[in-house]
């Protein structure tokens, strides 16, 4: 799975929209939405909600995580676990891009926001790779991780499997010398 189709997953995410036009309901293969009301929130999946916003036909409702204080509080559970906490979307990191990128306006501080959805990122990937690190070392044969998200597990998955592979194949090889050794005695 790359990016691309963890960002696809996350766009299917429900949000609040405040519609500036009238619609009846929308049948969807995903689900029904609407009807669509001007100035009477309804909850959409957020690529119609993007799409909407786009057209200049909606306001995005920004969800309560997307706030500076509570962004400041998560940083800070985040910094003192030495666990995975549990985020507050699955899609935190695209959730906040998209919506940053639709609709600044809509956040206060948008540029604070945005260094605190970094700073978190940047230390769930830093305790990732270091349990990741331990994980080798330890020489375990599995792990378990909970609280990540798929992007954080998409972004480790290339160096994973190699490094393992290469400990396998070096361990292969010590154990190789070794019994040639004892054979030689």
């Amino acid at each position: 799975m790359d990016a691309s189709e963890i960002e696809f997953l996350a766009e299917k995410t429900p949000i609040s929209i405040v519609p500036n036009f009238t619609q009846e309901k929308l049948y969807l293969i995903s689900g029904d939405v609407g009807p669509f009301a001007p100035g009477i929130p309804v909850e959409v999946p957020l690529w119609l909600g993007l799409n909407l916003r786009q057209r200049g036909k909606c306001r995005l409702v920004m969800p309560d995580w997307l706030d500076e204080e509570k962004l400041a509080e998560k940083k800070e559970e985040e910094t003192q676990s030495k666990v995975f906490t549990e985020m507050p979307s699955e899609h935190y990191l695209i959730i906040a891009q998209l919506l940053l990128a639709a609709e600044p306006e809509g956040i206060p501080n948008p540029q604070e926001v945005k260094t605190l959805i970094k700073d978190i990122w940047d230390l769930r990937i830093s305790k990732l790779r270091s349990s990741v690190a331990d994980f080798i070392l330890s020489d375990g044969t599995h792990a378990k991780l909970d609280r990540l998200t798929l992007l954080e597990i998409n972004s480790i998955r290339p160096i994973l499997p190699h490094s393992l592979d290469q400990l396998h194949r070096l361990a292969k090889s010590a154990h190789t010398n070794e019994l040639s050794q004892t054979q030689e005695l």
